[in-house]
């Protein structure tokens, strides 16, 4: 089962502070211990939505709207991610509450999600063929990089 763990933004990663040396190295030995457990996909910070782009879909069926950032609910925006894959829920709680504080100074906070698996989607059998393909060709793709 894949996991997400969402790091929410806060005023200073809206304002694009980098953060600290310290809070660099513990996120990197976390990072580190997620590697040799074999259980990390991905992991990355985001840049703030000053740099961002919303396109919203205000009607069905009419083109999308485009808007430029930046975006002013900072309690419903991310800062960033780290993906894994594991064996159960309770597993996923241990790493997350393994994860040093993303802001520092108290200002963390990380949103857990379980991530669909193509199954919980489809149940016409060649849907899900076709999407176990295109995860095949991506995956080849990478190592292709």
């Amino acid at each position: 089962m894949r996991f997400m763990m969402i790091v929410k933004a806060t005023t200073d990663s809206e304002a694009g502070v980098i953060p600290s040396q310290e809070l660099i190295d513990a996120m990197q030995k976390y990072n580190e211990e997620l590697v040799k457990a074999g259980v990390l996909l991905a992991a990355d910070g985001l840049q703030p939505t000053s740099s961002g782009i919303r396109i919203s879909y205000p009607e069905p069926g009419e083109k999308p709207k485009v808007m430029d950032g930046p975006f002013t609910e900072s309690k419903e925006l991310i800062a960033g991610y780290t993906l894994i894959e594991v064996k159960s829920r309770e597993e996923a709680i241990e790493w997350a509450l393994r994860m040093p504080d993303p802001h520092g100074y108290g200002q963390g906070e990380i949103e857990l999600r379980q991530v669909y698996e193509a199954e919980d989607f489809m149940d016409n059998p060649e849907t899900l063929a076709k999407e176990v393909t295109l995860r095949k060709q991506v995956a080849e793709q990478k190592k292709a990089w």
